[in-house]
């Protein structure tokens, strides 16, 4: 078909992007095909999620949400415009990001999709004996009956009847579908030779000035100025059992509930990860949680276990590794069509063998969601859009190869393409060279990071990217060496017996004083061998990949605890007090309270954050900002970046040897770029990493084991890194790290390798020694995917 009798509506094959100037983008313009593998790169920090995430994603979920009614637009998040002049030519936007599955302890791979729901419908169509619907099989819900009188209407006259219910549930009642039970520490709770009102309670936030103490000193439950030793058994019940109830404190109404129900619904009813540090420490010193004897830990009443379909009841059923389960549901279908549950088997046998496709058979569906890794989570979110009968849909990833050994990049790739050739178009924010050299088109962003990124330094193919002479063309076919020497062990960290998940008693010795690397594929056991029996042990520091926590008022400086001797200097400096220089204290704008932008809540439509008029973004009250150090005030010292603030308080009238020692680790970890005032919230999954590390980078430890240190990292970075190990290691520190990324292999003193599969086809040390030993030996999977690498 010629041009002129090209149909008008096949013409609108681009994605225009013009102006955009989220964050740290400069007038970005972009324009970006459609039905194509697009891939972004650049440094961390230069400006691939502005643009991907925040720009064209952010509006078209925006202009999605503005279909429907203004009444249904009041249920739903508000989101403002981003700063663009043009978006034109939007799809549907489906974003499968890098966020942690839900904490919840009810949350388990099964319940976070449709998998579990599809087990549970089989199980009340076919099981044997019957024992009820779909509920019946569900730890989330419990039993429950009732029966009373109610009053109905019958020809015109009310009528009482007694009516019964019940619900039957398949949460064992023993631990509510937990799975554990806790016991209690009575001595971690409260001191007994202590009165409440002089403070015998010993739990965060239950002093005697707070509300929790006012409440129990003055219940008259119990005598509030008697030591609790000397309670009677209805006072100390009372104290620790009583159920709510409404008491007047001080004039006030409130409820009083004794001390271990009121900490089981405040503290036990989150995921321990999710936790302040403060409340985890507590909870670990005060209770104990065991399996529950009742359901053995399958969350589940025996009733729902007693029916099985051919011998397997559903617990046993959840248990089993997703690549057995599929085999399991295969067989069933052989004999199903009897029983009217054809297509319920298939759309199971489909779903299950997508989670073997996409590399995650090992996994089985009683997995505690928030036990997933950040690349297990994504690829998890993968699973429901596989399948899907949508096309001309926009789906956009955040580094979907993060968790992925080297053999399982190849797989991504491949369901990648397929959703592609499928009529999507695919937007990918990646590092790694093998997803980038898949790309139809390639947008990469920088020259650097924060203030030096933002604009795009080239746009084209792959070949073009490679001649381009930008920094992740000059370094994207970068092959690390083996190094020609490595150091000698001082000595060894024992591990015998590990048996923890897919582990099978795995003896191993873990070297001191080196480099040592933990490879092996996704699910072979590698974090299980090394934060179940390394981590926890005295002088071990654990920098992981949980996110880090803070609002739009947390930054680098008050993460890292730099601001304390930034206010101190300042006040000392000024003759006043250190909360002046706090936006979160004293030292706040009135006008938008220290946010340095005020929020305005237009109801039914998007919300708008506008800059504060008041401070114009600094955050301070204008009286504040009289005070200066060094010749700059408290917010011209947070706009400063890393590098900058480094010099200025190094030397000179400005010297602070305590927060240039924090800069310092700030830059060693590569953050040079970032200003100390920027909102946690804007940085990227790689930035967190590194800010994380160079906090723990603090702490008195000899032995640092560092969880998938490369996640975000750009090529160029990975040098930067290797020469940060290094460093510690020099210094009489002990580094481990679990990792995936070939370069850091080959910088290794020692490697372990654990597998040779995932799941229980895993847990073994398959090879210990020297990359050169493992690239010569080349039978494992590592091994010979190491080769390749240094091979070219």
């Amino acid at each position: 078909m010629s041009t002129s009798e090209r149909h008008a509506a096949d013409s609108h094959d681009l994605i225009r992007v013009h102006g955009a100037r989220e964050n740290n983008l400069r007038d970005v313009s972009v324009e970006l095909p459609k039905r194509r593998l697009t891939v972004f790169t650049g440094v961390s920090g230069s400006g691939k999620s502005s643009l991907v995430f925040a720009t064209i994603a952010a509006e078209s979920q925006r202009m999605i949400n503005e279909t429907y009614s203004t009444f249904v637009q009041g249920f739903m998040p508000t989101q403002a415009r981003p700063d663009v002049d043009l978006l034109d030519g939007l799809t549907t936007a489906i974003i499968v990001d890098q966020e942690r599955m839900g904490g919840d302890v009810r949350s388990t791979v099964g319940t976070a999709t449709d998998v579990g729901a599809l087990l549970r419908i089989l199980f009340s169509r076919i099981g044997e004996p019957h024992v009820g619907s779909a509920k019946a099989f569900s730890f989330n819900v419990a039993s429950i009956s009732g029966s009373g009188a109610v009053t109905v209407e019958k020809g015109g006259r009310q009528v009482k009847e007694r009516r019964e219910f019940e619900i039957i549930g398949g949460a064992c009642p023993r631990c509510e579908g937990r799975g554990n039970v806790s016991d209690f520490d009575l001595t971690a709770l409260y001191d007994d030779s202590k009165s409440i009102v002089e403070g015998a309670l010993t739990i965060p936030n239950y002093s005697v000035d707070g509300w929790y103490g006012r409440i129990f000193a003055g219940s008259g439950f119990f005598p509030g100025d008697k030591p609790i030793s000397s309670f009677t058994k209805p006072q100390l019940d009372a104290l620790l059992y009583k159920e709510p109830t409404r008491i007047k404190v001080d004039g006030v109404n409130v409820t009083f509930e004794g001390l271990i129900p009121r900490i089981e619904k405040s503290f036990l009813a989150k995921d321990r990860e999710a936790m302040q540090p403060h409340i985890r420490a507590f909870v670990d010193r005060a209770i104990v949680f065991r399996t529950c004897p009742d359901c053995e830990g399958t969350r589940l009443s025996e009733l729902a276990r007693s029916s099985r379909i051919g011998g397997i009841n559903i617990a046993d059923a959840c248990a089993m590794q997703i690549n057995d389960l599929a085999e399991w549901v295969r067989g069933l279908e052989r004999e199903s069509a009897a029983r009217g549950v054809a297509p319920l088997l298939a759309s199971l046998r489909e779903t299950l063998d997508s989670f073997v496709e996409i590399g995650l058979g090992y996994l089985s569906l009683d997995r505690p969601a928030g036990t997933l890794s950040g690349g297990e989570a994504q690829r998890t979110k993968m699973i429901r859009h596989l399948g899907s009968s949508l096309t001309d849909v926009t789906y956009v990833f955040d580094e979907p190869t993060i968790g992925l050994h080297p053999h399982d990049i190849a797989r991504m790739n491949d369901l990648l393409l397929r959703l592609r050739d499928k009529g999507n178009t695919v937007l990918v924010v990646e590092h790694k060279p093998e997803t980038i050299v898949i790309a139809d088109h390639v947008v990469d962003l920088g020259p650097r990071a924060g203030t030096d990124g933002g604009q795009v330094v080239y746009e084209g193919t792959v070949a073009g990217l490679r001649s381009s002479g930008t920094l992740t063309g000059r370094h994207l076919d970068d092959r690390a060496r083996i190094k020609g020497s490595v150091r000698t062990p001082s000595g060894a960290l024992e591990i015998r017996g590990a048996d923890s998940h897919n582990l099978q008693g795995v003896d191993v010795d873990v070297p001191l004083g080196v480099l040592t690397v933990i490879t092996g594929v996704a699910g072979s056991g590698k974090s299980s061998l090394i934060h179940g029996s390394v981590a926890g042990r005295d002088g071990v520091v654990v920098v992981d990949q949980g996110a880090i926590k803070g609002s739009r008022r947390s930054n680098p400086a008050t993460y890292t605890g730099l601001l304390e001797p930034i206010r101190k200097a300042f006040a000392k400096a000024n003759g006043v007090k250190p909360a002046l220089f706090s936006a979160n204290s004293e030292g706040a704008c009135p006008n938008c309270n220290g946010a340095g932008v005020v929020y305005t809540d237009l109801a039914m439509m998007a919300g708008v954050a506008t800059t504060c008029e008041v401070c114009e973004g600094r955050r301070f009250d204008s009286s504040v900002l009289e005070y200066r150090f060094g010749g700059r005030d408290i917010s011209e010292v947070l706009a400063m970046p890393v590098a900058e603030a480094e010099k200025f308080f190094g030397a000179g009238e400005a010297r602070t040897p305590a927060a240039h020692k924090i800069l310092e680790r700030l830059a060693d970890v590569g953050l040079g770029y970032l200003t100390l005032g920027q909102p946690l919230t804007t940085l990227s999954g790689g930035e967190r990493q590194r800010l994380k590390l160079a906090v723990n980078m603090g702490e008195k430890g000899r032995i640092y084991v560092l969880d998938e240190p490369t996640t975000g990292l750009h090529l160029a970075d990975v040098e930067q890194l290797l020469a940060l190990l290094d460093r510690l290691v020099d210094s009489g520190l002990s580094v481990i790290v679990i990792e995936h990324h070939q370069a850091v292999m080959a910088h290794a003193d020692r490697i372990i390798d654990l597998g040779p599969g995932a799941g229980y086809d895993g847990g073994r040390v398959v090879f210990e020694g020297t990359p050169a030993e493992l690239v010569a030996d080349a039978s494992t999977l590592t091994g010979q995917h190491l080769a390749a690498y240094v091979g070219g």
